[in-house]
């Protein structure tokens, strides 16, 4: 009996929908959390992310592209005994590297603290230790997704990511609820923070912000770990999918260390280019927090009068508003980031099917896959991106508060909500380069980038016309830039007609009428309604508006829809996916 597994679209919905429960728990999440953190709390958070990312991206982000794409051509061709081997192979090296990367982020915990944070390196370093662990389950994790993507068998990464995101909404926000309560009783009984006198309330909960922030993280770490369990579990349930007939006609397994050899070659590209994407957070990091404080030095009056009114007292007489101000600029890089993570859902759907396609030869397919892939991309990254551009101040006040600074986060979110259109194609762009055998594109794509990035944010944030804005501005050229090498990239490796004017010109189109029509909306509404009312009924209004506009225009196929849904030609394209 033939191994089932799920078409492209079907993959890609699995993964779509698990991204929208992942993104509803991370509202739940994140949002209360910024209550509790506020901007300077939310600078420690994010400052421990930019150490993880890029170790992250070494230990554990190329693999399971690796991984997928190593199963994927093997399942064409018939080499079963290899996706076993290989799956041996990648448990054990990624449990090695996962203990390599932890001890890491530990040895590099205090330089970094030191760059990062000058005036108080010791309140980045509990966040940092507690982030730690996380990167050995995230490593462990990588052996399994990647096996089971390779095999057009989404459901597992899906609900791993599930369980991932609820584990750090119980964990996470418990513990860091419970640890600013905790603060808060210990200066109402003694007027002590950690046996520290405080001078007064505000000042305690500055103090408590560092073990607020470390409990939130260490939430994430228990997720990791909980989203591994659920993966052994489930291997040990269900297996790998592979029947005893395709065993016995599989031929011999490759030797491991022929196997290992290949993981490292294909995978080293891969997890380069992730490095450079996430090595972008650090630069954030470490040059938004080093030039904003130099503005401090030098012309402390620019950054407070720019921004009169907006600053706590608190956070002035600590020395804290360049922390506070990166705190702005993580929670809009929050948002920034809810486009992109939908559109990995296409890029990991759809690179086993293009990898097949394109170790099969079938011009058609591959051609019906990278168009379709571009198409659903464009489809739903227009609208969101250029909603949150239009909407930026009311959403941030609606989901940060006004305790957070909306004003501040909003006016770096009308960027960023632009580059995130361009960050989310990027994401499936580069994953089909990797599909067709030209992992090396990516990095020299995504370094080119980050250099740009870095040029521009020395430059610009050290520029008080443009100050902490300036990482935003940065952050929309590097990206722009890198998706126009992606596409010329692919178009030339394929050689495929692309239709990037009807692809991309209907969902822009579509898109940037809804975003004009919540901008609209909301000014209209935002006096009767309220601020929150308003920008409820805006998004509704945009959503009525692009799916009329996206069915006017045909932004969406019929054989996509019959591909999603089932039908005829969903039947036929899996029948000539079997065959393969």
């Amino acid at each position: 009996m033939a191994r089932k597994s799920q078409s492209f679209l079907k993959g890609a919905a699995v993964l779509v929908g698990a991204v929208a429960v992942v993104k509803v728990l991370g509202a739940l999440f994140k949002i209360p959390l910024s209550w509790i953190l506020t901007p300077v709390g939310s600078a420690y958070f994010g400052s421990a992310y930019s150490l993880y990312f890029p170790i992250y991206s070494l230990a554990a982000a190329g693999f399971p592209t690796a991984v997928a794409r190593m199963v994927s051509a093997r399942c064409a061709r018939g080499s079963f005994r290899d996706v076993r081997a290989l799956h041996q192979v990648t448990v054990r090296l990624f449990t090695v590297i996962g203990f390599c990367a932890f001890a890491l982020m530990t040895a590099l915990s205090w330089p970094y603290a030191n760059l990062a944070v000058r005036t108080g390196p010791q309140t980045v370093l509990p966040a940092v230790w507690a982030l730690a662990p996380c990167a050995l389950f995230c490593s462990l994790l990588s052996a399994y997704r990647g096996l089971y993507e390779g095999m057009r068998n989404m459901t597992p990464t899906a609900v791993s990511q599930v369980v991932e995101a609820a584990g750090r909404l119980i964990f996470g926000l418990g513990l860091c609820a419970l640890t600013a309560a905790a603060a808060a009783r210990e200066y109402a009984l003694h007027g002590t923070v950690w046996g520290t006198p405080q001078p007064s309330e505000a000042y305690a909960r500055l103090a408590a912000l560092p073990a607020c922030a470390a409990g939130a993280v260490f939430g994430v770490t228990i997720g990791s770990m909980l989203a591994f369990l659920y993966l052994i579990v489930y291997y040990h349930k269900n297996g790998d999918g592979i029947t005893e007939a395709e065993l016995r006609r599989a031929p011999p397994p490759a030797a491991a260390g022929t196997l290992r050899r290949e993981l490292v070659r294909t995978a080293v590209p891969i997890a380069l280019g992730s490095l450079a994407v996430n090595l972008s957070t650090l630069v954030d990091a470490a040059l938004l927090n080093r030039r904003l404080s130099d503005l401090m030095l030098q012309m402390p009056n620019v950054l407070l009068q720019t921004y009169a009114g907006l600053l706590p007292q608190e956070v002035i007489r600590m020395q804290s508003v360049p922390s506070f101000l990166y705190g702005c600029y993580t929670n809009a890089n929050t948002m920034f980031m809810l486009v992109p993570t939908v559109t990995q859902a296409f890029a990991m759907s759809a690179l086993p099917s293009v990898t097949a396609a394109w170790a099969a030869g079938s011009r058609s397919r591959l051609e019906t896959c990278v168009l379709s892939v571009l198409r659903l991309s464009a489809m739903i990254t227009m609208p969101m991106g250029l909603g949150l551009s239009a909407l930026a101040e009311p959403v941030c006040r609606l989901l940060f508060g006004a305790q957070n600074a909306p004003e501040i986060t909003g006016q770096i979110l009308a960027v960023l909500g632009i580059a995130a259109v361009f960050s989310a194609l990027c994401t499936p762009v580069q994953s089909m380069l990797q599909a067709v055998g030209r992992v090396d594109l990516p990095v020299k794509f995504l370094f080119g980038g980050l250099a740009v990035k870095s040029v521009l944010n020395y430059v610009l944030v050290g520029d008080p016309r443009f100050q902490v804005m300036g990482a935003a501005v940065s952050t929309l050229v590097c990206y722009g830039a890198i998706l126009v090498c992606s596409l010329a990239a692919l178009h030339r490796e394929t050689k495929l007609k692309l239709h990037l004017a009807s692809l991309l010109g209907r969902p822009l189109l579509a898109g940037s009428l809804s975003a004009v029509t919540a901008k609209l909306c909301w000014r209209v509404l935002a006096p009767q309604a309220g601020s929150a009312g308003a920008t409820c009924l805006a998004v509704c209004a945009a959503v009525v508006v692009y799916g009329i506009c996206a069915a006017l225009l045909g932004v969406i196929t019929k054989e996509d829809r019959k591909s999603l849904f089932g039908g005829k030609s969903a039947k036929s394209l899996e029948k000539s996916r079997r065959i393969v």
